[in-house]
């Protein structure tokens, strides 16, 4: 089998047999595939497209190329959520402990931040003492003890991925459906979960910015969960605004703890119950209409408060927290973002929010940037909103107020106010089952 003639034959648009594709993948992981010849094979992908079988079986052999996450010898039904990134996004953080406090065991992996959008690792990286980097057996235990762990990703999963994504990145072929959803769906099949619930983004904040565009790549990450037998549901949901009132690390990790203990945003806390919800009807808890019930009466009861205390307790955390957010890192300083001009808050575009949150420091660009814990941004009016002029909008906080004049540049250029109220857009704008 030549490399060759596998780039000949998608470029002519005809689809790849398993044998080609596993041809390609391991070829390239071990290095004998050199990168001009992967970069073909991405930009014909790219321009023709890949069937839902080829995707999947490209999918299966990016999961089989490292090491996966053999979660069996914890009992239950295992689910897994997977955002594909936004601003504000804090749901975990409040899904799992609901989750877990319905007695449905949630060992998950999760990411670190890139760019405009925020990772779960490191909001909880955030909390004193927190530790993300349990062993296999440790995480296992835990899970085991008081069913939930949440964890960065330890193991070698998906190597191939790995290589195959600094190569889109670099040869503009990013944008294709067959390669966003493998990579993602490569890293999920080797979390050793049983069923998977995906919280697709559309909209400026997100990777897919049109409703198609999301569903497209929505009924193709299901496709894969179910060829590879994982029960999975995908829910497209808003990511034209931020999500909530906090972007930036201690300050979603607060905001999540006030939806915790009943208070928060309402937009924020319903979408966290309807994730958890999803999440319960999966592992097999009932239909999904006692399945919200269920999710209700966990939040309000206190009782995935009270998870969410043991999970940072177990992990090394100060519980203090959840009582004292201020023992979360703060930032030296702050600035009042004000209306300049009477009208309706009529629009926050989420990635501009989500840029000037990290020039204050609250994400990073490569990987080995360091993080501001304390930089964000929390919002004190939200969309709809009638403003008057010098009205407190939202509240920037930094360690280096050097970098307020950027960030706000940036603020103000997807901050529209106007003379009439925006129409409301639903946080769920559809479903892939």
């Amino acid at each position: 089998m030549r490399m060759v003639d596998i780039i000949r034959k998608k470029r002519e648009g005809n689809p790849l047999n398993d044998e080609e594709i596993n041809f390609f993948v391991e070829g390239y992981t071990d290095g004998r595939i050199p990168d001009y010849q992967a970069s073909a094979l991405l930009m014909a992908i790219c321009l023709n497209g890949m069937d839902d079988r080829e995707t999947a079986s490209l999918t299966l052999a990016m999961a089989a190329s490292g090491d996966s996450l053999d979660l069996s010898a914890i009992a239950g039904c295992k689910v897994d959520k997977h955002s594909t990134g936004g601003v504000g996004d804090k749901t975990t953080l409040v899904v799992a402990p609901i989750v877990s406090a319905c007695g449905v065991p949630v060992a998950k992996m999760s990411g670190r931040g890139l760019g405009h959008t925020g990772g779960t690792i490191d909001k909880l990286r955030s909390i004193p003492g927190y530790r993300v980097d349990l062993s296999e057996q440790e995480f296992i235990e835990q899970v085991s003890r008081i069913d939930i762990g949440l964890i960065g990703s330890s193991k070698n999963l998906a190597p191939a991925d790995k290589r195959i994504y600094a190569l889109r990145d670099a040869t503009s072929t990013v944008e294709s459906i067959p390669l966003i959803a493998s990579s993602i769906m490569s890293k999920k099949l080797c979390s050793g979960c049983d069923a998977i619930l995906l919280d697709v983004k559309v909209g400026s904040g997100a990777f897919m910015k049109t409703l198609p565009e999301a569903q497209k790549l929505a009924e193709t990450m299901v496709s894969i969960g179910k060829h590879a037998g994982k029960k999975t549901v995908a829910l497209l949901t808003d990511m034209d605004a931020p999500l909530g009132l906090a972007v930036g690390n201690s300050l979603e990790l607060k905001e999540a703890i006030e939806v915790l203990r009943g208070g928060g945003d309402e937009a924020l806390t319903s979408l966290c119950l309807e994730l958890s919800a999803w999440m319960l009807f999966l592992a097999g808890q009932g239909y999904l209409e006692p399945c919200r019930a269920m999710a209700q009466k966990a939040l309000k009861s206190g009782a995935a408060l009270q998870k969410f205390r043991r999970l940072i307790e177990a992990q090394g955390g100060d519980p203090r927290v959840i009582e004292a957010p201020s023992l979360l890192p703060g930032a030296s300083h702050r600035r009042e973002i004000k209306a300049q001009k009477d009208g309706y808050f009529a629009q926050m575009d989420a990635q501009s929010c989500g840029i000037a949150a990290s020039i204050l420091g609250a994400g990073r660009e490569r990987k080995e940037d360091a993080i501001d814990y304390g930089a964000g941004i929390w919002f004190q009016r939200k969309i709809g909103d009638l403003l008057q002029k010098g009205d407190v909008i939202a509240v920037f906080y930094t360690s280096v107020p050097e970098k307020f004049k950027e960030a706000e540049d940036v603020f103000r250029n997807g901050l529209k106010i106007a003379k009439t109220p925006p129409q409301k857009r639903p946080m769920i704008l559809g479903a892939a089952k």
